[in-house]
């Protein structure tokens, strides 16, 4: 979908991924999906709204998932 969202769970990013990191990637995606790089202000709420749900679930999904053959076990 779009190659500028890097992968964020081990082992490509060994470490946890950060608030940041997550937040980033939700921003491209909702960019990607809405085809605006900056929304207008009248779209912005929306826009923004569309950022935290996706930060949230993937968060949630990243907590969630079992890297089978991980060094570290993620705490959650």
């Amino acid at each position: 979908m779009c190659r500028s969202i890097k992968t964020l769970r081990p082992p490509a990013l060994p470490e946890e991924a950060t608030e940041e990191e997550i937040r980033a990637a939700a921003l491209q995606y909702v960019r990607k999906v809405s085809g605006f790089r900056a929304p207008a202000a009248h779209n912005r709420e929306a826009f923004d709204r569309a950022v935290e749900a996706i930060a949230a679930a993937t968060a949630d999904l990243l907590d969630g998932l079992e890297v089978r053959g991980a060094v570290a076990q993620r705490a959650g």
